[in-house]
């Protein structure tokens, strides 16, 4: 079997929604990040085979196949086709494993792994035709809620909560401890995985945007400790719009090839691929598909979670991480060490891809060799890579 390797990894900064990046329509935010990823690869574009774009809402600017389009707006050439996939929140990490996989069989030599969500111009739900702040329930077969009880995501981080006794002042100190990560990494320079975009100010002028929105350097506890439960409105949750990941909008991209024709060319190789997973878990409560997740990607990879040096799990919710964290029982300094979605934001289908580039620029700051990276997944799924720096 071929080996698969990961030449470059690259991701915008995520804008907040209705922020910097929301006149960026969400196609050429694609092309940008590829065309990126291929001047810091320093590869012929001509030598790409396929583009694998995850996107959570294919519908309006990015309906049409985002993936094919972005190829015709940035360097590639025509001849190289692509394709665009949903697997919610998991959808550009689930694209960087068709990529290896596509490689593993030796079907190709370079594929790009992206994603590009843009939640400022592209409404959560557009693709079932709502859109806006709904729950997305209303176009499902009715024969689901037979089976199943399908509720609100935010809902499903309070039952996690409340199975694992996680306190408000335990999630939003996560929520704190997030921010206060990202703005010094932030301050420190140490994002080396991200490419300047275009973007505009709050009065509209031209600004290159080079760092995550999102990051508050300070934050006011006492506001944070003020805000009402998003989903209990009685007062009796603990999850809250402070501790919970950001909307937002933003691109990544991994250049993907095979070992053997990576040498053949010339080029250097970051990291290779020691397990890549799926799972299906609860539907209800959706979001604990990391732990089953995790276990099997780490069995898969032959090693152990104290063997691991970095660890990006995406802060869909604090309770998601928590929750996790006490199953798991890992060296929580190792996990998102540089902030995680609750700083610097959520655009669902970019970032699995931009966390494995954030946590590949991490153990390359770090010296570090083992990383993983886990991701929950609405209606019940999550994914799950571990790769090993070279």
């Amino acid at each position: 079997m071929n080996e698969a390797v990961i030449i470059e990894a690259v991701r915008t900064p995520f804008g907040r929604r209705g922020g910097a990046l929301r006149e960026q329509r969400p196609d050429a935010l694609l092309a940008h990040v590829i065309d990126g990823l291929l001047e810091r690869a320093g590869i012929d574009a001509r030598k790409i085979e396929d583009v694998i774009d995850g996107t959570v809402t294919l519908a309006g600017e990015q309906g049409a196949n985002p993936a094919r389009l972005a190829v015709l707006l940035s360097k590639l050439p025509v001849e190289v086709p692509g394709v665009s996939l949903n697997r919610m929140c998991g959808s550009s990490q689930q694209a960087v494993h068709f990529a290896a996989q596509a490689i593993a069989a030796g079907d190709m030599d370079y594929v790009i792994g992206c994603g590009v969500e843009s939640m400022s111009r592209v409404p959560m739900f557009l693709d079932i035709g709502l859109g806006g702040p709904v729950n997305g329930f209303e176009k499902l077969d009715p024969e689901l809620f037979k089976r199943h009880e399908l509720i609100h995501q935010g809902e499903s981080a309070e039952r996690v909560a409340d199975q694992w006794g996680l306190s408000r002042q335990a999630v939003d100190e996560f929520a704190r401890e997030s921010h206060r990560r990202a703005a010094l990494a932030q301050q420190a320079g140490l994002n080396r995985e991200l490419i300047s975009v275009n973007g505009v100010s709050p009065d509209g002028k031209p600004v290159a945007i080079d760092r995550d929105e999102g990051v508050r350097a300070q934050i006011d506890e006492a506001k944070m400790a003020s805000l009402k439960p998003a989903f209990r409105p009685e007062g009796k949750g603990v999850v809250t719009a402070a501790n919970s990941s950001q909307l937002s909008d933003g691109a990544s991209a991994i250049l993907v090839a095979s070992a053997h024709a990576a040498r053949a060319d010339g080029l250097k190789a970051k990291a290779r691929f020691r397990s890549r997973v799926a799972v299906g878990s609860d539907p209800t409560m959706q979001l604990t598909g990391v732990i089953p997740a995790t276990r099997l990607a780490l069995a898969k990879a032959g090693i152990a979670i104290r063997d691991l040096d970095w660890i990006e799990i995406n802060e869909a919710f604090a309770t998601v991480v928590l929750s996790w964290a006490k199953e798991l029982n890992p060296d929580m300094a190792k996990v998102n060490p540089w902030g995680g979605a609750i700083a610097h934001g959520h655009p669902l289908g970019a970032t699995g891809a931009g966390l494995m580039a954030k946590m590949l620029a991490g153990l390359e700051a770090t010296g570090g060799t083992l990383g993983l990276q886990v991701m929950c997944i609405g209606h019940g799924q999550a994914t799950a890579t571990v790769i090993e720096r070279l």
